[in-house]
């Protein structure tokens, strides 16, 4: 069972979004499509970013840092 779809508005720099939009048109997909496979594919490398917590939603500012600086 597909889960419920739920808009949401994300802010991307210019030169990620124009990325996207490009590997979007090149695999004749949405962005949305993109966006979730990319996810997918990072998932588990964003859990082991310093400060990741599974079983609480709070960062360290430390991790805040690393995360705003990609």
């Amino acid at each position: 069972m597909a889960s419920p779809k739920k808009k949401v508005t994300l802010y991307f720099s210019s030169t990620v979004l124009g990325e996207t939009q490009q590997e979007a048109i090149r695999q004749d997909r949405s962005i949305s499509w993109i966006m979730q496979a990319a996810w997918r594919l990072a998932r588990d490398e964003v859990r082991r970013l310093p400060g990741y917590r599974q079983d609480s939603g709070a960062a360290s500012d430390e991790s805040k840092r690393q995360i705003e600086s990609l």
